[in-house]
């Protein structure tokens, strides 16, 4: 029936799993449930340590930090049941149906199932406003909304797959760098045209970056995008901000707007960081910072 597969690095994932297990057991199906911690060597261990106390399921501590998409494979290779939940280790369980859901939306049809993320409505923390600000008005999208864009708006924090449809994607452990995982499997998805249904059945996020945190993932993930443009690992109209990027390469324009990125990025690193960043400032940031990378190509 059901592998439910927790990824995690340095959290306390305790109170997800014990929401899940409980869920499932009221459910009388047959379930697992892994999570694995990649490596964090964190003290919060020792209250994931108390997962191994909740009926069919484990947890694992690895010594060797096997990165965001080889934990995600590993966890995959050990499940035994024919789909695979995946859940980020930092989300909350906001509904008393969640598993029963997924489990009433499975068919014969089914291969892939996204049940969406939130965030919260409001965020006390003013440092954390970038990361909650794009959260909530970017990325939070009901089912009807993502059905539209059934490939480019699929993301693996919360999501069930056929595990046959897993293994033959797999997570691409070739990318070293931070981000962008989704977008890669969930092109690969679209290129095998399988079976995606978008369903609101959300998480919610928990553990909220900092502002500046924030920036530098996505500095690292902008460098990871870059790669993948010029490895062609992903057709540039399949991500937005590819697509303005290849216009301005089109149209000669990527020196220019490096070079204006240059003049005002710590104007827009002072504002990004603020309590009232904006996300107009924050995608020319993105955009100019794609476009000041050095071509290794």
């Amino acid at each position: 029936m059901l592998s439910v597969l927790i990824p995690l690095y340095n959290y306390n994932a305790f109170p997800l799993a014990k929401a899940i297990v409980e869920q499932s057991l009221k459910l009388n199906i047959d379930f697992e449930l892994i999570c694995i911690d990649d490596a964090s060597n964190s003290e919060l261990n020792t209250e994931n340590e108390k997962i191994n106390t909740l009926q069919n399921a484990r947890f694992i501590a690895q010594k060797v930090n096997a990165g965001y998409r080889g934990n995600r494979n590993n966890l995959a290779a050990m499940a035994k049941f024919d789909y695979l939940l995946f859940i980020d280790g930092d989300s909350i369980i906001i509904s008393k149906d969640y598993i029963k859901n997924y489990v009433e939306n499975l068919s014969k049809d089914t291969q892939i199932i996204y049940g969406g993320r939130v965030h919260p409505d409001a965020i006390a923390d003013k440092n954390k406003t970038l990361r909650w600000k794009y959260g909530k008005y970017v990325e939070d999208k009901t089912a009807e909304v993502r059905q539209k864009g059934i490939y480019k708006t699929l993301m693996f924090n919360n999501t069930l797959i056929e595990k046959t449809c897993f293994s033959a994607i797999e997570f691409d452990t070739s990318l070293t760098k931070y981000g962008h995982d989704d977008t890669v499997f969930s092109f690969e998805v679209s290129k095998a045209k399988l079976n995606v249904k978008h369903i609101n059945n959300p998480v919610e996020h928990g553990d909220i970056d900092s502002n500046q945190e924030f920036l530098r993932k996505t500095e690292e993930g902008l460098i990871n995008l870059h790669n993948i443009y010029y490895s062609k690992k992903v057709d540039y109209k399949f991500i937005r901000m590819l697509n303005f990027y290849n216009w301005l390469e089109v149209f000669w324009l990527t020196s220019f707007v490096a070079f204006i990125f240059k003049l005002i990025k710590s104007f827009l690193k002072k504002q990004l960081t603020s309590s009232k960043p904006s996300l107009l400032a924050f995608n020319f940031y993105k955009l100019g910072f794609l476009a000041s990378i050095k071509k290794t190509h």
